[in-house]
């Protein structure tokens, strides 16, 4: 007896908790479709400014760095700088162990002293040579000899003095001083270390990386479709992202002439030079952010992004931008627009709307929809509508469209691809389909054909 009340108790409290759960999702249910009914559908033309700038993401890196390396081979003899420190233009930064070069050097300079007297001896012995000739004393033969002994001797000594000037610039060479007005970035060698100079196969060892730290540049890549907005010279704003609250000045110094392929996106690499950063605060490396403004109008005629549709009109080739305007009956026309620049909100309307007119986020009913549509110039055309074959196949009242209990019946017959389009369909009408979604359309239903702004799918 005590089990069977024990289970009763069990089934009243779970019975209890499935009505309690039930009436909670009701109410769910019936809040979210409150909340559905009472999105906003429509919006207002209004005149507003419109400012837009294309955001990229770049590093800082200076405008001038080399990696400094000896030209000849030697032993690392002095480090007269080190890493962070501030070099001037001219100054040494390392020099190399010379003592075997001028040993050579004399050595070069003894065979110059050897060959001048072999010069002057063979110079005495030409100059009476060639007087004896004259006098018909001696033969040609010795003549001949004498002067090609005396060739030679000009020839050795121009030799001698070629090897010496050799040696002497490779010491030269042993001392290697500042390009340009440079901080050390890194120095990866320490004294008594042997390098090999730039002349070899491996390029030569590299003793230290020195770079220009007063004038920093930023290497961005710039999306193809924002690129044709840009100019030189541009002046752009630099957010950097380790120093809170900083922004600092730039100008657009280079534009590549063409495009790469990053990360997937093609684009064009841009340089930007900053003007008057302070290095302490602002180093290399560090990663920004630049605003580089590319549209800009003021007080112009603009609707919401979401109120402007495109459709691709295969009778007369070509794309229509348009927007539907709500009537003093409730319905919508068809008007044809004119774009111009936008923000990632709101698109200039150079044609076709007026200040305080009244135009649908979403696409109206087909019903709700006027058979005439309105050009530009202000002309009614007839519409030609094309039949949705979803919904000649599946209307089974005549209406026009598929109501919900049609969709349902239909559901197990469709194909894949047909609930796809069914899908699509519910998305380009609703946005993403649940109460209290955006309402924005889809796909080729937004200016651009992908989804994007007017035009281009960029501002």
């Amino acid at each position: 007896m005590k089990n069977v009340v024990i289970t009763l108790l069990v089934l009243a409290a779970g019975y209890l908790a499935y009505l309690q759960f039930g009436d909670s999702e009701k109410a769910n249910n019936n809040s979210n479709n409150e909340k559905f009914k009472q999105r906003q559908t429509t919006t207002k033309v209004e005149k507003r400014d419109i400012n837009f700038s294309v955001t990229v993401a770049g590093e800082l890196s200076p405008a001038e760095k080399v990696s400094v390396r000896p030209e000849v081979n030697g032993k690392i003899a002095e480090l007269a700088v080190d890493i962070s420190d501030f070099v001037k233009k001219g100054d040494l930064l390392f020099r190399l162990d010379d003592k075997d070069i001028r040993i050579e050097i004399d050595s070069r300079k003894k065979q110059i002293d050897s060959a001048n007297l072999q010069l002057a001896q063979s110079q005495k012995e030409f100059e009476r040579a060639s007087q004896l000739y004259q006098d018909d004393l001696v033969s040609k033969e010795v003549y001949e000899s004498a002067k090609n002994k005396f060739e030679l001797s000009k020839i050795s000594r121009d030799r001698a003095q070629n090897d010496y000037d050799l040696t002497s610039e490779k010491l030269s060479k042993t001392s290697v001083v500042a390009p340009f007005d440079c901080t050390v970035l890194s120095r990866p060698v320490s004294i008594g270390q042997a390098v090999s100079g730039s002349g070899g196969q491996s390029g030569g060892t590299e003793v230290m990386e020195v770079a220009d730290l007063k004038n920093l540049i930023i290497l961005s890549h710039v999306n193809q479709s924002d690129v044709s907005r840009m100019k030189v010279n541009q002046s752009v704003s630099i957010e950097i992202e380790a120093v809170a609250d900083l922004i600092v000045e730039g100008v657009v110094e280079r534009i590549a002439p063409q495009a790469t392929i990053k990360s997937g996106i093609k684009g064009f690499s841009t340089r930007i030079k900053l003007i008057n950063t302070d290095s302490s605060t602002v180093k290399t490396g560090m990663t920004a952010t630049i605003k580089i403004p590319v549209a800009n109008s003021k007080g112009v005629t603009a609707a919401k992004l979401a109120s402007i549709f495109t459709e691709r009109n295969d009778s007369k080739q070509k794309t229509e931008t348009f927007a539907y305007v709500k009537q003093k009956d409730g319905k919508y026309a068809k008007q044809m627009i004119e774009v111009g620049v936008s923000d990632l909100n709101y698109a200039e309307i150079k044609r076709g709307l007026k200040e305080g007119d009244e135009v649908s986020l979403e696409k109206p009913d087909d019903e709700n929809i006027l058979d005439k549509a309105i050009t530009l110039d202000g002309e009614k055309v007839e519409e030609t509508k094309k039949e949705d074959p979803l919904v000649a196949k599946y209307d089974k009242n005549g209406n026009g469209k598929l109501d919900m209990d049609e969709i349902m019946d239909a559901r197990d017959k469709m194909t894949e691809e047909e609930k796809t389009a069914l899908r699509e369909k519910m998305r380009e009408r609703f946005g993403s389909g649940r109460p209290g979604g955006s309402g924005r359309p889809r796909g080729s239903g937004r200016p651009g054909g992908s989804g994007g702004r007017p035009g281009s799918g960029r501002p």
